[in-house]
C-alpha cells in the first residue's frame, strides 16, 4: 500500500496586533487579528523532519507586527496582499500564501459631545475581514481576494413570514404571516481578477457600501423566507458592485418563539418572546454573476459556504 502526503498548509494563527497612531494628540486605533499560511513542496518537512525549506511561523508572526509599522496598515486587503506577496518571495519552496484579516472596530468615547482623543469602546456592528491568497511568482503571479462580514447581528420585529412548506406527518411548526427575523449574519464576497488586477479598488469604499446595501435590503424586503431574504441581499450587491464577482451567506435563523402568558391570565398579542439560541436553522446561499471570472484559489481553506 501506498502512501503519500497530501494537501498540507501551515503558518501563524490569530496574531492580535494593535497600531496605535500616535502622531497626532488625536489617536487612531487599528485592531486585527492576522492569520497566515504558506503551501507548498513541504515533503520533506513532514517525511523525514528537514526544515530547510521551512519559514518558521515565529517569523511570521514577526513579519506581521513588523509590516504594522514599517508599512502601517490602511486597508486590511492591502496589508493582506502586502504580506502574501512578502511571505511567497521569502520561501522559494512555497506555492501559495494565504492571510486572512479580521478587523475590529472601535468608536471613540464620547465626553461632553465630543470623541475623546485617545479613549475607546468597542462596537457590535460586525466585524470586518478579509482573506488573500497570492500564488505564483513574476509575470504569473495571481491574486484573489474575498472580503467580508462577519457576527452581523440583524433583527426585524415584522415584515417576515414563513408558510406554504413542505409538510409530513413529522411537521409541527405552524405557519405564520407574521414573525420576528433575526440572524447572525456571515457575508463574504469575492472581488473579481478582471477588475481588481489594476488596483482601482477602493477597498474601504466598496466594504462600506456593500455592508450598507446589505443593511438596507434585509431592512426593506418583505420576507417570505431568509432564503428569500439573501437572495434579494446578494442580488443587491453584484448589480451595484462590478467589481464584485460573487456573494456567499451563512444565516442561523436565530428564532424567536412567542411565549404563553395564559397561565397567567395575560394576553401576549406578539410582544413577549424567548430567544432561542439552538437548535436553529442554517441558511446558506450563494449568489453569482453569468459572467464571473473563474474562482481559482479564492476559497482555498474558507470553510463551508462562509
Amino acid at each position: 500500500m501506498a502512501i503519500h502526503l497530501g494537501a498540507n498548509q501551515y503558518g501563524k494563527a490569530e496574531n492580535r496586533v494593535v497600531r496605535i497612531y500616535r502622531d497626532t494628540p488625536r489617536h487612531q486605533i487599528r485592531d486585527l487579528n492576522v492569520s497566515t499560511a504558506l503551501r507548498g513542496d513541504f515533503e520533506d518537512a513532514h517525511t523525514t523532519g528537514d526544515q530547510s525549506d521551512v519559514l518558521p511561523t515565529d517569523t511570521q508572526k514577526n513579519t506581521a507586527f513588523a509590516f504594522a509599522k514599517e508599512k502601517g496598515i490602511g486597508a486590511i486587503e492591502d496589508y493582506a496582499l502586502t504580506l502574501g506577496a512578502h511571505f511567497l518571495d521569502a520561501s522559494p519552496a512555497a506555492q501559495g500564501a494565504r492571510i486572512e484579516v479580521e478587523e475590529y472596530a472601535w468608536d471613540r468615547i464620547q465626553v461632553d459631545g465630543q470623541g475623546h482623543d485617545h479613549s475607546f469602546v468597542r462596537t457590535g456592528g460586525g466585524v470586518r475581514n478579509t482573506v488573500v491568497n497570492v500564488e505564483g511568482r513574476g509575470a504569473e503571479r495571481k491574486t484573489y481576494v474575498v472580503s467580508g462580514i462577519s457576527d452581523l447581528v440583524v433583527l426585524k420585529s415584522t415584515g417576515s413570514e414563513f408558510h406554504g412548506f413542505l409538510k409530513d406527518e413529522y411537521t409541527t411548526l405552524p405557519e405564520t404571516n407574521d414573525r420576528i427575523l433575526a440572524t447572525s449574519l456571515v457575508a463574504r464576497w469575492r472581488y473579481d481578477t478582471r477588475r481588481t488586477g489594476d488596483g482601482s479598488v477602493d477597498w474601504d469604499k466598496s466594504y462600506d457600501e456593500i455592508k450598507g446595501l446589505l443593511l438596507s435590503r434585509f431592512a426593506t424586503i418583505h420576507s417570505l423566507a431568509l432564503q428569500q431574504t439573501l437572495y434579494g441581499m446578494g442580488s443587491a450587491v453584484l448589480e451595484q458592485h462590478p467589481e464584485v464577482a460573487e456573494i456567499k451567506f451563512s444565516a442561523p435563523n436565530k428564532h424567536h418563539f412567542l411565549v404563553d402568558l395564559s397561565p397567567f391570565g395575560t394576553e401576549n398579542p406578539g410582544e413577549v418572546f424567548i430567544a432561542a439560541d439552538r437548535p436553529y436553522g442554517l441558511i446558506e446561499a450563494t449568489v453569482t454573476r453569468d459572467d464571473a471570472s473563474d474562482a481559482g484559489s479564492a476559497w482555498h481553506a474558507v470553510p463551508g459556504f462562509c
